[in-house]
């Protein structure tokens, strides 16, 4: 898809994981999370380096949470060396947790989502958040709302990702009865499970329950969950 114009009014957030990503994989199996904040070559390299380097955020309740976390990312077979700024306690940059620290990693950008997703209209708008096995990304789409579920389609077949829609919206939202009507074609299932998400703070920045707390409370398998959550917006996405 080609970028040409300005970007569309439509925004959404997008669940999303794919393979070869050390941040999900060490999110996946320690507490904590990271933020993705910006993505720069790395130095002495050609148009097409074989490395970049990224600028992150771990955070955690704790200092040994946040310290597992990052064992686990320099362990990872996908990442390369940890260079660590400072610790910091508090909610820096927006960071939720109690401790935050930032660092930079160096690692392979054929790895990376961010392209493939830019390639097929899906222009980032704020830092990634990675937590819990899976990232969310708030982006922009540069294309018509009847064009999302082909791009992302596209996404998923190009990354071997796997994307689940957890909010859309527009500048020229329709009126909530319209809503309404859409939330009626779901089957119930999946309108319990979208509405206790949204009740739950799943939708919400900084996302407020994670994909695994969200099961749990509903006696879901995770996969379930997710399933119901990805059919419940491919409703709702329709124009």
């Amino acid at each position: 898809m080609s970028l040409k114009g300005e970007v569309s009014s439509v925004r959404l957030t997008l669940d999303l994981w794919h393979p070869n990503c050390w941040a999900i994989e060490s999110t996946d199996r320690t507490g904590g999370g990271v933020l993705a904040h910006a993505v720069y070559n790395s130095p002495m390299t050609d148009e097409s380096p074989e490395t970049v380097r990224g600028l992150f955020t771990a955070f955690g309740d704790t200092s040994d949470e946040v310290e597992q976390l990052l064992d686990a990312i320099r362990e990872s077979e996908h990442s390369g060396e940890v260079f660590e700024l400072q610790e910091r306690f508090g909610r820096a940059r927006n960071a939720p947790g109690n401790v935050v620290r930032e660092f930079f990693l160096e690692y392979d950008p054929n790895e990376m989502v961010c392209p493939t997703l830019l390639k097929n209209g899906f222009v980032h708008s704020a830092p990634v958040r990675i937590e819990d096995g899976s990232e969310e990304w708030n982006l922009c789409f540069a294309g018509d709302r009847s064009e999302i579920e082909e791009s992302l389609d596209e996404v998923r077949e190009q990354s071997g990702a796997e994307v689940t829609v957890t909010s859309i919206t527009t500048s020229d939202t329709p009126e909530r009865s319209t809503r309404d009507e859409r939330l009626d074609t779901l089957t119930t299932a999946q309108r319990e499970v979208f509405e206790h998400a949204r009740e739950a703070g799943y939708y919400e920045w900084p996302r407020e329950i994670t994909t695994r707390e969200l099961a749990a409370d509903m006696d879901l398998a995770k996969s379930t969950l997710l399933e119901h959550l990805r059919r419940a917006e491919s409703k709702l996405l329709d124009p």
